[in-house]
Order: C-alpha cells, then sequence, then structure tokens
C-alpha cells in the first residue's frame, strides 16, 4: 500500500509517501511558513532522488498538501503518476489524552475527541488538526488515520502513570502520558523480532534534543519518563527534565517571571543549554569536553578561562544525562523484575557513542558489557547494531527508529482491516 505520512505544524507540513510492502521511501518533503510570506517546499524523490527546493504562496494547510500532491505527481520530481495512487493518508497527532489507546480511522467522532485534547497539547494538536483538514479538502475519499504519540503509552497501570494529586484532578486528566510512542513501539517490536520472542522486558531509550525512555514488557508499556507534558523525564537540549515541583514558585519570584514565562524557561533555556552554558547540541557538547569549539555559536568562549568553563560544563551536562538514563535503566529493569535488552534511538541515541558508553559503565550488576571499540564507531548509519559482548547477561543494541513507517504500517492495518 502506498501510504503519505504527515506531520503538521501551525506553519510546516512534513510528509513522506512510503510504499509498506517495500518500506521505500518514494518521495519525501517539507512546507515551510504556511500562511506567512515567503512559504516554500523542499521535496526530494526517494532515497539519492531528485531535490526541489521552491518558494511557493501557501495561504493554509489545504493549499500545501495541493502543491504536495502536485510534487509527488510531477513529471521530473514525483514518485507516482496520478493522485489515486495514494491509498490512504496517515498523520501523528501529539496528543490522544484517555480518548485513544491506539491508532484509529478519522471520522467525525475522532475529530471532536482530538479537538477535546488540545488544551493537552495547545502547540501541537491544533496544528495536527489542520494536517487532516487540509488533506480532506484535496483528498476526500482517501481513508485517513490518526496516529497518537502518547496511544503506546496508555496501557500503563495506574500506579505507574497516577500522580499522587487529589483524584479529581486526575480524573479531570491531569496524569502520566508520555510521549514518542511511536518510536518506542517501533523499536520494541524490531528488538522482540530480534530476540524471537514477544515475552522480553525492554528498556528503550529514545534520546535526541528530546528524550524518553521507556519500560516495554511483553511488547506493551509499562511506564515512562515524559509525563503529563514532554518536559518531564530526563535532561533534554533545552530542557530540564525533572525538578522538585518547588523550584517553579521559587524561580518565579526569584526572576520574577509568570507561569507561561517559567514554561518557556524550563522548555528552552535549560538542558544540556542551560548547564553548559553553551549549546543545546550533543555534538557541540561532546566537541566542547574535548577542547574544541564551535565559533559560529555566539556562546563561543574567546578566553582560555572561558574555554575551560564550558569544557568543564559541557561534561557536567553530558554526564547528569548519562546519570538519569542509567537511573532509569535499573529503575525499570526493577519494576519489570529483570531486562532482556537496552536499545538506543533517536538522534543522540543513535550517533552519540560517548553517551552509550558512559551509559553502559559500571553497571555489572546487571550483567551489561558493550563492545567499546564496535561503539565508538557505531553512528551516521541506518542499520541496527549489537554493541553487547557474547558474554553479556543483557543485549544492548542501537536500533535506528523509524516513526513515519510505523504511522505508515498502523494506517495499512486499520485501512485494510475497515
Amino acid at each position: 500500500m502506498k501510504v503519505l505520512v504527515v506531520n503538521a505544524g501551525s506553519s510546516s507540513l512534513k510528509y513522506q509517501l512510503l510504499n509498506t510492502e517495500t518500506k521505500e521511501v518514494l518521495g519525501k518533503g517539507i512546507c515551510e511558513r504556511i500562511g506567512m510570506e515567503g512559504s516554500l517546499i523542499e521535496h526530494k524523490t526517494g532515497d539519492g532522488g531528485k531535490k526541489i527546493k521552491k518558494e511557493i504562496p501557501m495561504k493554509d494547510h489545504s493549499v500545501a498538501t495541493e502543491i504536495v500532491v502536485s510534487m509527488l505527481t510531477d513529471k521530473e520530481y514525483g514518485c507516482i503518476s496520478d493522485m489515486s495512487e495514494i491509498e490512504a493518508v496517515g498523520h501523528r497527532v501529539v496528543h490522544g489524552s484517555t480518548y485513544f489507546f491506539d491508532s484509529c480511522l478519522v471520522t467525525p467522532e475522532v475529530l471532536d475527541a482530538i479537538k477535546k485534547c488540545i488544551e493537552f497539547a495547545p502547540l501541537h494538536n491544533p496544528a495536527n488538526l489542520m494536517g487532516i483538514e487540509g488533506c480532506t479538502k484535496v483528498m476526500p475519499n482517501v481513508p485517513q488515520v490518526a496516529v497518537f504519540d502518547t496511544a503506546f503509552h496508555q496501557t500503563m497501570a495506574p500506579e505507574a502513570y497516577t500522580y499522587a494529586l487529589p483524584m479529581k484532578l486526575v480524573e479531570e486528566g491531569v496524569r502520566r502520558y508520555g510521549m514518542h510512542g511511536t518510536s518506542h513501539k517501533f523499536v520494541s517490536i524490531e528488538m522482540n523480532k530480534i530476540l524471537g520472542t514477544t515475552n522480553t522486558k525492554l528498556v528503550t531509550c529514545h534520546i535526541g534534543n528530546g528524550s524518553s525512555i521507556s519500560a516495554v514488557m511483553n511488547g506493551k508499556c509499562v511506564d515512562t519518563t515524559m509525563g503529563f507534558t514532554p518536559l518531564d523525564g530526563v535532561e533534554m537540549g533545552t530542557r530540564c527534565g525533572s525538578i522538585d515541583p518547588a523550584i517553579v514558585p521559587y524561580l518565579m519570584k526569584k526572576l520574577d517571571m509568570n507561569g507561561d514565562e517559567i514554561t518557556d524557561f524550563m522548555n528552552k533555556k535549560c538542558g544540556f543549554l542551560g548547564v553548559s552554558e553553551y549549546s543545546s547540541d550533543s555534538r557541540d557538547i561532546e566537541a566542547a569536553i574535548r577542547g574544541e569549539f564551535n565559533e559560529k555559536l555566539s556562546t563561543c568562549p574567546t578566553t582560555e578561562e572561558g574555554k575551560a568553563r564550558v569544557s568543564k560544563n559541557s561534561k557536567l551536562a553530558a554526564e547528569i544525562l548519562a546519570y538519569q538514563v542509567k537511573k532509569y535503566i535499573g529503575a525499570f529493569a526493577a519494576s519489570m523484575n529483570g531486562l532482556d535488552a537496552i536499545v538506543f534511538t533517536a538522534g543522540m541515541g543513535e550517533n552519540n557513542p560517548e553517551l552509550r558508553e558512559r551509559v553502559c559503565t559500571d553497571m555489572e550488576y546487571l550483567g551489561i558489557k558493550i563492545d567499546k571499540e564496535l561503539n565508538a564507531k557505531t553512528l551516521r548509519q541506518p542499520n541496527t547494531v549489537e554493541l553487547s559482548t557474547p558474554d553479556s547477561k543483557v543485549k544492548v543494541y542501537v536500533l535506528p527508529t523509524n516513526e513515519e513507517l510505523m504511522i505508515a504500517i498502523d494506517t495499512e492495518n486499520i485501512v485494510k482491516s475497515k
């Protein structure tokens, strides 16, 4: 089946057209600055195919969808002969609250429920809805499926998702939801294929600019680090992760911030960026630890004293994340009463060997051993790689995530079953 996968933002629309039988990406791209001056599309045909970047007016997501279809069917840059070849559309939807435990066919009732979830993801769900509405106008007869970031985590038990708040608030939706569910689902399915069974206990580590870790037992999520919002959990590029709640009112008074300002501060000025006082990018952080600095950054130190401070702070930022990941692996192993495999995925998980080595060092109590030489050269490659040594009691893998393929597969399964 040829499935168009759409990830709509408030002024953007990322897309991929995939063949679910061959897992081939036929075409992909992004529309940017939708509803603004200078709107443009970047389009590429398949892997290693022709590329085009073109400025085209896009007043809304419907127009953007029309342009996407025109690119996919273009004689020079396209990959299909006609729009009728698109058999289904799968949409990434960030928050499904407690309404959605799995992906589902888009219906008027589903749209109403997604709208009710806007209060939980005010920056994302409205944009996701615009993507759905845009595709509906352009392809009214093509079935559409909503795939929720939160759905995979809805199998958590009440003791895992409930905050110790008055139950009335919990019943109104203040609880742990988790994010990156499509990624955790994809890598856990692939890991179970490698292990040859679904009777497994996994810790899946989606580590990137945004990071989350999940405990997956027998193919179902039993716990995860992100909570009511994506701010919870481990240190991230610019997010602080879990902190003492009392720090929030303290900082509001100390820094004279209101609610929106403190939320912005914790989401955009903390994490790697805040600790290092330098960069939110792990590549810059690792380079700074080695004494190499990115002169393109306005925060780049110019004195030896400044370089020493940034190098020291960057090392601390990297060690904080590794310590937290290690701590969650131990906690999740305890909650599952065992551990079969650890999976590293996403930008840092796949491409930061230093992080993986820090996490897997001094883990003898779990019997974790990795091939450090193999780990050091495993980055910027598309393959699944086992890092654990033959005598390691717990398997350790780098497994590239593919959220778009997971969305496409979910979409195909739902469309075929209707």
